[in-house]
């Protein structure tokens, strides 16, 4: 379980995707949060959707390795009218979990709402506004061109702030306050069965 006490510690977020994968690394020590990297992977010209599931999991491979994440946070799917839409993005989800859980990393998952909330404190807050804060934030000198690499900055950021030490001016409550978290694809399976088939 990676240490979410360490004062000093980095977190990978990844905004999910099949067409575009965003992720943001932000360094945390002590209280200062700092921009690391962020940026998208575009998977529009693969060919289909398993291959499109290949390259997602051995980029998120490749981020971890190059950036050795303490804690990984991802954007939970929405819910949505289109439901295949809905199962490739949960299928984008996924893979980049098991690739996390592959390097023994604790994965943290919150919903959009919750995402853009703690970065501008309204939930239904515009990608636009979201990169704007973080900007704001981790004194951005300029903000990307597809905001799914902000995106994914923002569920970094998000879990830095639901997971906050209390210490002086610092708020949180010093445990974990994110949505789901999972220690291994064991917990994964038992906690989401229907998300799982062939068991």
């Amino acid at each position: 379980m990676g240490p979410l006490n360490k004062t000093d510690r980095v977190i990978l977020g990844i905004d999910p995707g099949t067409n575009i994968m965003g992720y943001g690394i932000i360094h945390i020590s002590g209280v200062n949060a700092k921009l690391v990297h962020m940026d998208v992977i575009s998977l529009s010209k693969k060919d289909t959707h398993t291959i499109k599931l290949k390259e997602i999991f051995e980029q998120t491979v490749r981020i971890i390795k190059q950036y050795k994440p303490d804690e990984v946070a991802l954007e939970a799917p929405f819910f949505g009218k289109n439901v295949q839409s809905m199962l490739k993005l949960g299928r984008a989800q996924g893979i980049s979990m098991a690739a996390a859980l592959h390097h023994n990393l604790p994965v943290f998952e919150y919903s959009p709402r919750k995402v853009k909330q703690s970065i501008t404190g309204k939930g239904t807050s515009s990608k636009e506004q979201v990169a704007l804060m973080l900007q704001r934030i981790l004194v951005i000198e300029s903000l990307p061109k597809l905001l799914d690499a902000t995106d994914a900055l923002a569920v970094a950021m998000c879990h830095y702030f639901q997971n906050k030490m209390p210490s002086g001016n610092q708020p949180g409550k010093g445990k974990p306050q994110s949505n789901k978290k999972y220690n291994s694809w064991e917990t994964f399976v038992s906690n989401n069965p229907g998300k799982v088939s062939g068991l």
